[in-house]
């Protein structure tokens, strides 16, 4: 976390969490979502104007993927000074580039470390890693299908239903009761 974050967390330490405000897409992309994105529909709905307003501020979305955590019960939020703010995922916490070297990259910037590779009943790739798991990007699959052909990852298959609960993640953040 940054230091400004950390010195507004202590200064007001009993901000109410919010929730339904900021979603991340199966392509990294940071969504906000107001009042009306929130009527219209939730973050994966589908329904037009439901996921928001794409951020596109380089400043704001780098505070973001810095402050980017999650917590005990597998809910990623950005804690956003003193306010931790839950995310809704499209997918996973973590979009994945693959490198030409077969390097991994997260959506924030961050380097990784590839543990496993997992297929799923719909052909979507995605990665467990020293940061966490994560969906692929969609323009990196084909560099997937090489390092599966030259056997560096051995893709396992696995049904999308149960990877948020397998890999230990909420893709929508709920209030939970006091």
């Amino acid at each position: 976390m940054d230091e400004i974050v950390n010195a507004a967390l202590a200064k007001w330490p009993n901000v109410p969490d919010c929730y339904g405000w900021l979603g991340l897409d199966a392509r990294g992309n940071w969504y906000m979502r107001d009042d009306r994105a929130q009527a219209a529909g939730t973050f994966t709905s589908g329904v037009a104007g439901a996921k928001g307003s794409l951020l596109q501020h380089e400043k704001l979305i780098a505070f973001i993927q810095r402050n980017y955590a999650q917590d005990p019960l597998g809910q990623w939020f950005f804690q956003n000074g003193p306010q931790r703010v839950y995310v809704e995922l499209q997918a996973t916490p973590f979009i994945w580039r693959v490198n030409e070297d077969y390097s991994v990259t997260a959506h924030t910037g961050a380097p990784a470390r590839t543990q496993r590779c997992v297929l799923d009943e719909l052909g979507r790739v995605y990665l467990e890693t020293d940061l966490g798991f994560g969906l692929v990007h969609t323009q990196d699959v084909v560099l997937v299908a090489q390092a599966v052909e030259q056997g560096l990852w051995v893709p396992q298959e696995m049904n999308s239903p149960s990877l948020p609960q397998r890999f230990g993640y909420v893709r929508s953040p709920k209030r939970m009761p006091a």
